[in-house]
């Protein structure tokens, strides 16, 4: 993938949140149609992306380097948390559970498999699918719990909530479906793909309708600034070191950074409108490091190209 092809996807991206921005502005989209758009992400669009990912075919070496990179990507997860547990003590409560949530959920799913698959083709596609196990079960398990734990809930009721996540349960599906290579009949997955196709555009709208309420001259602040230096650039950085002493091949090393390099996941703003939230934060992080990666993206993949 080019640079041009590069810009064209994320600018593709931006397009699509300014047009559900319009269609809120302009009444074509209600709040309840918006509440309506965001479950129909939640509880059905997000669950089929995420079930897709076991339709990729595996070769004889996927145990082999697979393995190498779940732990990488598990590895980097687990830093995420603990990093969420210093980094933002000093916010209150409706920030720093965005600021969590966004830092161990980057928008691998739609725009980091495209660009790994146009670098490192039917690889990436592979590669990608693997480091985004342990990113997806993270993101449907702790990030989830951050916005739906309630005052006053019980554990065993938020583990209960958690675990019964569509998405959660996409996930743990298509880990089943993947290793015991099941075969899924072509008519679901045609039926899953369809669905799953909708994913970007249906969730950029939602991101735009959230935006059309928010001051947009308010918008950037330092906080999201600092969101995106964790989120664009030491994240990444970690998993260069990681993966250069682990002896990590170019190729797989490649897609771990760039999965690690991608913006705020769409869901860093729907989820606070959704369950509640700083939400005007969690669009900032998205917007903001969106457009900020449009510039540090290039630069990783110039980095990558450099050490060969």
């Amino acid at each position: 993938m080019n640079l041009i092809d590069l810009f064209t996807l994320q600018g593709t991206l931006f397009l699509l949140m300014l047009l559900g921005a319009l269609l809120k502005k302009i009444g074509f989209v209600t709040d309840e149609g918006k509440r309506c758009l965001s479950n129909l992400v939640v509880y059905v669009i997000l669950p089929c992306t995420i079930f897709k990912s076991c339709f990729v075919e595996t070769g004889p070496d996927f145990f082999k380097t697979g393995s190498l990179l779940l732990f990488v990507s598990l590895t980097i997860e687990v830093a995420s948390l603990g990093l969420n547990r210093i980094l933002y003590n000093r916010y209150d409560e409706d920030r720093r559970k965005v600021l969590k949530y966004g830092t161990i959920v980057p928008n691998s799913g739609f725009l980091g498999t495209p660009i790994a698959e146009g670098i490192f083709h039917e690889l990436g596609i592979l590669y990608s699918a693997i480091f985004l196990i342990p990113v997806r079960i993270f993101m449907w398990s702790f990030g989830t719990s951050y916005f739906i734990a309630q005052e006053g809930m019980s554990k065993k009721r938020l583990i209960f909530k958690v675990a019964t996540h569509p998405c959660l349960i996409a996930v743990f599906l298509s880990l089943v479906v993947m290793f015991f290579e099941i075969p899924v009949p072509p008519v679901i997955q045609m039926t899953v793909n369809a669905v799953a196709k909708c994913n970007s555009a249906i969730a950029m709208f939602v991101i735009g309708t959230i935006l059309a309420e928010a001051k947009t001259w308010k918008i950037f602040d330092r906080h999201s600034l600092y969101y995106c230096f964790v989120r664009l650039g030491l994240l990444p950085a970690m998993t260069l070191l990681l993966g250069k002493s682990l002896g990590l091949s170019e190729a797989s090393l490649g897609v771990a950074i760039l999965m690690m390099g991608m913006p705020a996941g769409a869901t860093t703003s729907i989820f606070p409108s959704q369950y509640g939230g700083d939400y005007r934060l969690g669009t900032a992080c998205v917007v903001e490091s969106l457009l900020l990666s449009m510039i540090t993206l290039p630069l990783w993949i110039h980095f990558m190209t450099l050490l060969g």
